[in-house]
């Protein structure tokens, strides 16, 4: 009997068989071109947990018949990469496939950067983190970054029917998939651990096994350990400690900061995501949220453990008891809905730039009115295209600073934007 997990049995080995990431796998597209013609970049994979990055380097090597070496950046160093590239030295074409290549740091992508420059290596980097913060400048520029999407309800309930009637242990269990939404949430848009858990299900229920939600919830809470082998509650935990500051807890924020100092996390992942929440759940209504932040951020990456625990625990603190509001994220998102409903709009003439004796005749300009020369350094003035004139993007909250703010906007616009 096959006792290796779900995720791994019904792990794809050609692209046809991936599920999702279309655009760079599909018929025609960069990636599946490129390794049809069998020459690849180096690259570095970026998305979500679980929507294939590791999957896509394994096909990859299989389908090119290249040497194929994988490490992960959790456990290994620069002594490892070395003896991979001076093994690739004998090896043409060969693959270096680095795992969470976010979690190196300076010296061990230094290393790296030669082989891949000489070609001795062809880099396969895979991470869930923004590749311009985390990889060095010098490597990123030698290597093509492919995206790779969340994958969506349609994706993931094809993987639970593919899995039951096509997994040589599964199809044999009469099992009938009746609900899905809880083995979906619960395992979060992660491929891996949607399997795997559907795994466990399978597992408690046995033959004939009607799956519903009530099943997998009741199941699920009681052993959920058992599909989280890997520290997959990396992303539970972020999200709570997330979840904990926006909704004013320092306490649940604390704990949660703790849970993710006691196991290792990345102190610059913490203060990034701290980073992040500071502009989209606290804004305006506290500004010195985001200096704070910024700070913390400068303050951990020069610090490191333990210390930066403490300046860790000062700015969760700090986030999670100041005041919220949304309203800078709400207006952006929405400004880019119009810009992507109604396209290009011109920009008015007054507002044009002017560097030009045609530009000035056709009347680039012309009737701008320098703000500098008014009473309060505030002229009524038109800043919107024609069409959207008088549209509001950012609704100021209900906390005291943002009051201030609609007391200003008010005074300065009267009824032209509604606040």
């Amino acid at each position: 009997m096959n006792t290796a997990p779900l995720a791994e049995r019904m792990r794809p080995s050609t692209l046809d068989e991936l599920t999702g990431q279309q655009q760079l796998t599909g018929k025609g597209s960069i990636l599946r071109t490129a390794i049809e013609n069998g020459k690849i970049p180096s690259m570095i994979l970026w998305g979500p947990p679980g929507v294939g990055k590791t999957t896509i380097a394994n096909i990859i090597a299989h389908s090119l018949k290249q040497s194929f070496y994988q490490l992960s950046a959790i456990s290994a160093g620069v002594k490892e990469v070395r003896e991979i590239i001076e093994i690739a030295k004998t090896k043409p074409g060969a693959i270096l496939f680095i795992d969470e290549i976010h979690r190196f740091n300076k010296g061990q992508q230094d290393a790296l950067l030669g082989a891949v420059e000489k070609g001795i290596i062809t880099l396969i980097g895979a991470t869930t983190e923004n590749p311009s913060f985390e990889v060095n400048s010098a490597l990123l520029s030698r290597c093509q970054v492919y995206i790779l999407k969340a994958l969506d309800k349609n994706d993931l309930n094809h993987l639970l029917q593919h899995a039951i009637t096509g997994d040589t242990v599964l199809n044999k269990k009469n099992i009938e998939l009746k609900e899905t939404e809880a083995l979906i949430r619960i395992s979060g848009g992660d491929a891996r651990k949607l399997l795997n858990l559907l795994d466990l299900v399978t597992d408690v229920m046995g033959d004939n096994a009607v799956i519903t939600d009530e099943a997998v919830m009741e199941i699920a809470q009681q052993r959920i350990a058992l599909y989280d082998k890997k520290g997959e509650q990396h992303y539970d935990i972020i999200s709570a400690f997330i979840k904990s500051m926006r909704g004013s807890d320092p306490n649940g924020a604390v704990y949660w900061l703790a849970r993710m100092i006691e196991a290792g996390e990345d102190v610059k992942f913490i203060a990034r995501r701290m980073l992040i929440f500071a502009s989209e759940d606290i804004g305006n209504a506290n500004p010195n949220a985001l200096l704070l932040a910024t700070s913390t951020f400068q303050a951990v990456s020069m610090i490191g453990y333990p210390e930066s625990r403490i300046i860790l625990s000062q700015c969760a603190i700090y986030l999670a008891t100041s005041s919220k509001s949304n309203a800078s994220y709400l207006a952006i998102d929405e400004a880019l809905a119009v810009v992507r409903k109604q396209g290009d709009l011109a920009v008015p003439l007054h507002l044009r730039n002017a560097p030009t004796k045609l530009m000035k005749q056709m009347d680039y300009g012309k009737d701008y009115q320098y703000a500098h020369n008014f009473e309060n350094n505030f002229v009524l003035q038109q800043f919107l295209p024609a069409e959207i004139d008088g549209r509001a993007f950012y609704i100021p909250q209900k906390n005291s600073r943002e009051e201030e703010i609609r007391k200003f906007l008010k005074e300065r616009w009267k009824e032209k934007y509604q606040y």
